[in-house]
Parts: structure tokens; C-alpha cells; sequence
């Protein structure tokens, strides 16, 4: 199995409203995702309880069969549709870290 975590840096010139329903857009778009994608096994997207030493503003917290089927989901057509609707258009900054587990 592989965990894929991303942290995402939402843009400084959102408003917190606006970041409040930009978070919730990506929580409902991601985890939506499990059953439509080959392989994606689990997504949890976290965007409440954050602290204020925290550098991120969301996570997304996900567990596929293999790293083929990362490279599968990257590609996913549901996938790449949320992401350039409800990630990318609103994101700074975006971290990765992918491991076998």
C-alpha cells in the first residue's frame, strides 16, 4: 500500500469565508473520490482543529493499493477535474510526500 499526504497553503488574498468554503469544496471533492478511482483505498481531508502553529491549512490524508495506482489517480479524469476546480485555483502552496507502507 501507499500513502499519499499532501498539505495545501491556501491564498493569503482569500477571505477566512471564502477559505472556509474553499476547505469544505475540497473535503467533499477529494474524499468523494473512493469508489469512482482504480486503487484509491481511503481519503480523509482535514480542515477543521488547526492550530496556530500549523503552515498549512489543509491536509489530505490518502491510502492506495500500490504506487501504480497513485500514478493511476494523478491521471483519473474525476481526479484531475477536482483538482483544477476546487484545489488548484485557490492554492499557494502545495507539499507531497508519498511512501509504501
Amino acid at each position: 500500500m501507499v500513502k499519499h499526504i499532501i498539505l495545501w497553503t491556501l491564498r493569503p488574498e482569500l477571505t477566512e469565508e471564502e477559505k472556509n468554503t474553499v476547505k469544505a469544496g475540497i473535503k467533499e471533492g477529494l474524499e468523494g473520490l473512493v469508489g469512482k478511482v482504480p486503487g484509491l483505498l481511503d481519503v480523509k481531508v482535514h480542515i477543521d482543529g488547526r492550530l496556530a502553529s500549523s503552515t498549512a491549512d489543509v491536509m489530505l490524508d490518502s491510502t492506495l493499493e500500490s504506487e501504480a495506482a497513485l500514478k493511476g489517480y494523478a491521471q483519473h479524469p474525476e481526479h484531475v477535474a477536482v483538482a483544477n476546480s476546487k484545489v488548484r485555483p485557490y492554492t499557494a502552496q502545495r507539499s507531497c510526500l508519498d511512501f509504501e507502507v
